[in-house]
């Protein structure tokens, strides 16, 4: 009866393990890398940060005294900003079950690729990747820094910068594609009909932005859209 037995737990493993897909999770303690990974995804959505956010768990942490399947963390109380030190609440789920929640003291660090002056930058300039370099560095501590992702031809340098330095976003600008006292084309559209007429900008603006144009028989002044090189559109 006893080897009986046997060979029926035998097979019934046997046949478990055939239903099982292969892929199938197995069941495990949470490390704490994993649970670092998925702190880490919850925190570049809820911040939409862009980077390599890496996470450092300044008190030891305990991993739950369990097995599951499926590990979830849901972060409960954020900070108010995305800081190098984060103080949070989140709650653990194992295989959907909540574990409770705890509080947690991190360190953070968001690593991407900043703009480097090669060479010293002339003010209201045109932007030129040439004159620059990229060098890795912490967002989250150099909270100015200008990410390489950042710059075209659309922009002026509009700060003198020294070789070496990290560029800033106080040291660009958009390029004035209308610029205060020259002549404007000024249109406006109401369905088909469409209207254009010149007049006089009173101040500078970049595309997109909205600036105060005169009218040049009556005098009178009104706000239009930059949608061009000396072109700007009133809007209904």
């Amino acid at each position: 009866m006893r080897h009986l037995a046997a060979v029926l737990s035998l097979l019934l493993a046997v046949a478990l393990r055939a239903e099982a897909p292969a892929d199938a999770p197995v069941a495990a303690p949470l490390a704490q890398e994993a649970f670092a990974a998925l702190l880490t995804r919850d925190l570049v959505t809820h911040f939409n940060l862009e980077g390599d956010l890496q996470l450092e768990f300044l008190r030891p942490w305990t991993p739950p005294e369990r097995v599951a399947r499926d590990w979830q963390v849901q972060i409960t109380e954020y900070p108010s900003v995305a800081a190098s030190a984060l103080l949070l609440r989140c709650r653990i789920l194992a295989d959907g079950q909540p574990l409770g929640e705890t509080t947690l003291t991190l360190r953070a660090a968001l690593w991407r690729d900043a703009w480097v002056a090669r060479q010293p930058l002339t003010t209201n300039t045109p932007f030129d990747a040439s004159q620059l370099e990229t060098r890795r560095v912490d967002l989250l501590r150099e909270r100015d820094a200008l990410p390489a992702a950042v710059g075209d031809r659309s922009f002026n340098f509009v700060r003198g910068v020294q070789a070496g330095r990290l560029l800033t976003w106080r040291d660009i600008a958009r390029r004035p594609l209308v610029k205060k006292g020259e002549m404007v084309e000024v249109s406006a559209a109401d369905g088909m009909l469409v209207v254009t007429m010149k007049a006089l900008a009173m101040q500078n603006g970049a595309q997109g932005e909205v600036v105060t144009v005169r009218n040049l028989d009556s005098k009178k002044d009104f706000s239009a859209f930059v949608i061009d090189e000396n072109r700007v559109q009133v809007r209904f």
